[in-house]
């Protein structure tokens, strides 16, 4: 099998295996207990937090584990909204992920104004009209660093000085980028960060929610107090060692890894885009995640494409897997601009940290074939 889907999810690593094995049959304990074997597991949550804050430059105590990107990109929307009821606007793009835009829709529905802010044909933010587009009563401006299906990268450092400026909050999404791209939040002026472990190696089901002044913070998950009373629940001790382990070996990783990933990721799109007549690539060149290509072909649907190349063992994807039972054609595209039909002629190609050259020249050849026989099959 060739993977080629790791916008999705990634293998997790076989350190991060090893790292969450004991606490599963051995250290078992509750962290929250009294008892030297609940203790134990407490110091393993505890150095997993110093983990997570060393791979984003921040401090442990403004790490706050959940259970993925989804619920931290609620916690982060839900505390802006409520720590300031006084505020009822928020301001977001047409291409953020579905955890975020429905959140938004939930709030819309409660009385809050949303402002969407458009992007140009190759996915770029428009800075001028977001600025524009802010109010005295604005809560929270939220937006993705990289986008999960072009990779495209928004401008979070010009965002983070606009908001900073008029005392918004700045919840920025890098689920798609920490882990693979440096992440140094502490030395950007943004408030609230999520991400999940799941996009850099790490298990499934765990993330975390970095908070800039946790002093600050208001729960969005009641309970018994757990994180501090930040949110309630018994931790996920196997998921959150197995984030930290993840996030120190990115930490690790040595620069050629992405200038390797990269390079295969240009190779691919050039020999694709020579080879295969009325095809394109979706979303401007840089500055993009290196791992990601979302390439379209006039005349096909996606679907088939995928399904040919499923056949021949090789994974990718057509978008988000979020809305991947969705018949509609990828919102990030139409909002780009792009016909119906040229958006459902899409697949998105993410490369990862195993992938070879050998496989990429495979993928090629094998994706040539595929368009020229379903464009034969399909007037």
């Amino acid at each position: 099998m060739i993977y080629l889907d790791n916008n999705a999810t990634t293998q997790v690593a076989p350190e991060v295996v090893a790292a969450m094995l004991p606490f599963w049959a051995e250290a078992y304990g509750n962290p929250s207990s009294p008892h030297k074997f609940g203790h134990r597991v407490r110091q393993a949550v505890e150095m997993a937090r110093e983990q997570t804050a060393a791979l984003l430059g921040a401090g442990a105590e403004q790490i706050h584990f959940t259970s993925g990107g989804t619920e931290s990109i609620n916690t982060a929307l839900h505390f802006a909204t409520q720590s300031q009821p006084d505020r009822k606007h928020l301001v977001t793009t047409a291409v953020e992920h579905p955890a975020t835009l429905k959140y938004c829709a939930y709030l819309q529905q409660r009385g809050h104004q949303i402002s969407i802010i458009p992007v140009d044909r190759e996915g770029r933010l428009d800075l001028d009209q977001l600025t524009a587009s802010l109010r005295p009563d604005t809560a929270v401006v939220s937006l993705l660093h990289a986008n999960n299906e072009t990779g495209v990268l928004f401008p979070v450092e010009a965002v983070g000085e606009i908001c900073a400026k008029r005392g918004i909050l700045m919840h920025l999404d890098a689920v798609q980028t920490v882990g693979k791209l440096p992440s140094p939040v502490a030395s950007w002026p943004v408030d609230l960060v999520s991400l999940s472990a799941h996009k850099f190696h790490g298990p499934k089901g765990i993330g975390a929610l970095y908070v800039c002044k946790p002093g600050r913070f208001s729960p969005f998950v009641h309970g018994g107090g757990q994180e501090k009373g930040r949110r309630g629940g018994t931790e996920n001790v196997t998921g959150i060692v197995g984030l930290g382990r993840a996030a120190a070996l990115a930490v690790s990783r040595e620069p050629e890894v992405e200038r390797r990933i990269r390079q295969l990721r240009d190779d691919l799109e050039r020999a694709v885009l020579s080879d295969i007549p009325d095809s394109w690539r979706n979303g401007g060149s840089e500055p993009r995640l290196p791992n990601t290509a979302n390439l379209g072909f006039a005349g096909l649907e996606a679907e088939a494409l995928v399904l040919w190349l499923d056949r021949e063992e090789i994974c990718v994807s057509t978008g988000s897997a979020c809305t991947s039972g969705s018949l509609a054609p990828s919102h990030v595209l139409t909002a780009m601009g792009q016909t119906p039909q040229q958006a459902q002629g899409a697949i998105r190609i993410s490369l990862g940290l195993h992938t070879t050259r050998a496989e990429v020249e495979f993928v090629c050849e094998k994706l040539a074939l595929a368009v020229g026989e379903l464009r034969r099959l399909v007037p």
